[in-house]
């Protein structure tokens, strides 16, 4: 496997496991969405929003366009279909970009200011791991959230389990 089917499918994987999870959350009672359970991001609310905005204000630096809040915690979307829909946009988003990369272009390095003014240059397949991989670091925060909150057993965001989906076993 190259490194851009590689990314590929780890950005099929991104939508995937954020689907599950903003169905699980979908089934939560409002109160119980915003309620601050001592997570990071507080609440499960919080930490769904952290996601998109550290994925738009990535988005950004690596396409140079779209929009994106100068903070992390940032909540860009009060309400929860809101969000989802805007989550929904960006993973699109996200994988048509993955989609339309070179080999190439994934060795090539990029210039960027972190929110603080820092500059950084790195080659891109270094941003793009960090990219999918800080997403599933806060989706481990929401699945704990979700299991703070009293949901039973919620379902798996494993890797493995898209694979197995896909191949219908």
């Amino acid at each position: 496997m190259n490194l851009k089917s590689h990314f590929v499918t780890i950005a099929k994987y991104n939508a995937w496991a954020n689907a599950r999870l903003y169905k699980m959350a979908r089934e939560l009672p409002n109160e119980a969405y915003r309620k601050n359970v001592g997570a990071y991001f507080g609440s499960l609310q919080g930490t769904l929003n952290h996601i998109l905005t550290a994925d738009r204000i990535w988005m950004r630096r690596i396409t140079g366009t779209g929009e994106h809040p100068d903070k992390l915690n940032a909540i860009a979307f009060e309400d929860l279909p809101s969000l989802q829909a805007a989550r929904e946009a960006e993973d699109d988003r996200i994988l048509q970009f993955i989609e339309g990369l070179t080999e190439a272009e994934l060795n090539q390095e990029l210039s960027y200011h972190t929110l603080d003014g820092a500059a950084h240059r790195q080659p891109l397949g270094e941003i793009l791991s960090h990219f999918f991989n800080h997403q599933t670091h806060h989706r481990g925060q929401a699945h704990a959230i979700l299991t703070i909150l009293g949901v039973a057993e919620p379902v798996s965001l494993d890797l493995l389990m898209m694979f197995r989906e896909a191949k219908g076993s």
